[in-house]
């Protein structure tokens, strides 16, 4: 099975493209989906987190608490790297085993810190979700309810644009004109649907 790591910098636009290859056929895995599974209340992962950082990234439910974890480590690079070493390993593990149950024609990973964190070795080709960097700042403070300086933080945390878009194997624009972005994801769609895993 094919499989293609759907990348991006953060608030481009990666989830509202995968919807658009999973309507079209793809098998897609969401690691967004399995960072939340494997800090989920009863998971190691919570626990791990829990003895890094102390309950102050535990809410009174007992739960992650996502934003008090991302304030936290968004503004010490040294607490990002711990997370990252709790964490990724784990997603990772889940990722390879949601691939090995996946019945699809190709699978599509979406994978935020693709680059970051060595998962292009687990897929054949990567494609990127590209827009300026405006534009990810302008969606990213409206989506999250932040300001500038830590919309900023966020951004650069990751792999800047111009690394990633050399890197990538397929770009897809999505800039704004949203007709545009999904034409695009139908002639990549065609394209994955006849390649083979070489």
């Amino acid at each position: 099975m094919l499989r293609v790591g759907l990348t991006g910098g953060i608030a481009s636009g990666k989830t509202t493209v995968a919807n658009v290859f999973s309507s079209l056929g793809a098998g897609v895995i969401d690691t967004d989906h399995l960072a939340r599974e494997v800090v989920a209340p009863g998971e190691p992962g919570l626990e791990a987190v829990r003895d890094a950082f102390g309950n102050c990234v535990i809410s009174n439910s007992g739960k992650l608490d996502r934003r008090a974890l991302r304030t936290l480590v968004f503004a010490n690079p040294e607490d990002r790297r711990t997370l990252e070493a709790i964490l990724h390993p784990l997603i990772r593990g889940r990722t390879s085993e949601k691939l090995d149950q996946l019945d699809a024609p190709y699978a599509l990973v979406v994978v935020p810190l693709l680059f970051e964190t060595g998962f292009e070795t687990l897929v054949d080709r990567v494609a990127a979700v590209d827009c300026p960097r405006d534009v990810q700042l302008e969606r990213l403070r409206a989506r999250d309810g932040i300001d500038t300086a830590e919309a900023e933080a966020m951004l650069s945390a990751q792999t800047n644009r111009d690394t990633r878009l050399a890197r990538a194997d397929d770009v897809i624009d999505n800039s704004g004109d949203w007709e545009r972005t999904r034409e695009r994801v139908r002639e990549l769609n065609a394209q994955y649907s006849v390649l083979i895993r070489g």
